[in-house]
């Protein structure tokens, strides 16, 4: 339907309708060999949100926490009280992006509005009129008191999670400096301008803006994208915004030295079906898609995996969403051993059988003890031609921030290397 066109990346092409990703796709990279067994929106949004398999029609309630929300428990927020966890403009309406057993405080704190409206502003963000910040304090401890009786008698856990979304909700409200994270009148207009004027643009630099405040992980849902009828009218709509969207945060960040520390990955529950059907759509199809990763450390200009000739089925290095969100783990800097107890008190591994994808990260996946003993005997490795040292023994993180790690040569190979540390 679309012509391929060439990218900044020797080799790989991408559609005609997306040419500003085309100019950064040396800073991207595609897996074009997802696979899941599913093809209902649900247990599919399920599947890519949590890694599992879970509901069916019968049962549809979430079974496994989504990965923002493990996210949000394994490391926080890194500069409360901004959520760590934040969904724009709220929480897809399967309901498969919230917590479930790791407890209410990890639920994702939603938006709750279309950043592009005129009339942007997040509901009960700001102080009712009548309200100033020390009448806020003074209900503050009222409630804190009344509390204090409610939780002794709390098993539920329900009570935990209440008190710290009081607390950031208390503190969103009379701290200034929150308030101007969400505020996006406070952008450059031109640079609001290179993101695109409609929901696509503005929730990207919104997310960005998110995470420079703190925030761990800013998931936007888009929707509009189950094209069973007039495919090309509804890509034509929706493709041009994403594109623009993608590419704009891709350069920002990167102008902004802030590419290395922020990933981003994009997908949806499943593809299309290789054929147009009889309605000039395409259907469900989860044998065969792709994401998209940058960012983060990750490889740019790199393709992972490959499809049979008509995209129908995986050709070569199957990957499954447990891969995936192992490989997001690892790049923020969870541990795969990570577990945590359902609400039968059993552990649950965030990633099962799930791996890294290696062919995309500078550095080689290591364990806890791996990375330990690499303080007293770090490891030199080769990856697609590029040397490196997989692990810093002085801040035990991946030698991939150039800020806290310069450039040097094997004195044996003369190859560049990261491995000195500031």
């Amino acid at each position: 339907m679309y012509r391929p066109i060439g990218t900044s990346a020797p080799g790989i092409l991408l559609g005609e309708r997306c040419p500003q990703q085309a100019q950064v796709m040396d800073r991207m990279s595609l897996v074009r060999s997802v696979h899941h067994e599913n093809g209902i929106h649900a247990p599919s949004a399920h599947w890519m949100q949590t890694g599992y398999f879970g509901p069916t029609l019968a049962r549809n309630t979430a079974q496994k926490p989504a990965f923002g929300s493990v996210i949000s428990r394994a490391l926080g927020s890194q500069r409360p009280p901004m959520p760590a966890y934040v969904t724009i403009p709220k929480s897809e309406a399967y309901g498969y992006q919230g917590a479930v057993y790791l407890g209410k405080a990890f639920n994702s704190f939603e938006v709750g509005a279309d950043p592009n409206a005129a009339d942007f502003r997040v509901p009960n963000l700001s102080l009712p009129s009548g309200l100033t910040v020390q009448s806020v304090d003074s209900r503050r401890s009222l409630l804190k008191a009344f509390d204090t009786l409610r939780r002794d008698i709390d098993q539920s856990g329900v009570m935990e999670g209440l008190d710290i979304f009081k607390s950031q909700a208390f503190e969103m409200v009379a701290g200034d400096r929150l308030r101007s994270a969400f505020d996006l009148t406070l952008e450059d207009p031109a640079r609001r301008d290179l993101y695109g004027r409609h929901r696509y643009g503005q929730s990207a630099l919104l997310a960005r803006r998110l995470v420079e405040a703190g925030a761990r992980c800013v998931h936007i849902n888009t929707g509009n994208w189950d094209h069973h009828n007039e495919i090309a009218k509804g890509l034509e709509e929706h493709l041009p915004p994403l594109d623009m969207a993608i590419a704009a945060l891709v350069r920002d960040l990167d102008e902004r030295g802030q590419l290395d520390d922020v990933l981003i990955y994009c997908f949806g529950e499943f593809g299309r079906t290789p054929r147009i059907n009889g309605h000039a759509g395409r259907d469900h199809w989860s044998d065969c898609f792709s994401v998209l990763l940058a960012g983060g450390g990750v490889q740019g200009g790199q393709v992972v995996g490959s499809s049979e000739k008509w995209g129908g089925a995986v050709r070569e290095r199957m990957v499954t969403p447990l891969d995936l969100l192992a490989t997001v783990y690892h790049i923020l800097g969870i541990p795969l051993e990570t577990n945590f107890e359902d609400s039968s008190g059993r552990p649950v591994s965030i990633v099962g059988s799930g791996q890294p994808i290696t062919e995309l990260l500078w550095f080689r996946v290591l364990t806890q003890k791996q990375a330990a003993d690499s303080i007293t005997q770090p490891l030199l490795i080769k990856i697609d031609r590029i040397t490196v040292s997989p692990w810093c023994w002085k801040c035990l993180s991946p030698f991939r921030r150039p800020d806290r790690h310069a450039l040097t040569r094997d004195p044996q190979t003369s190859e560049t290397i990261r491995r000195i540390h500031i």
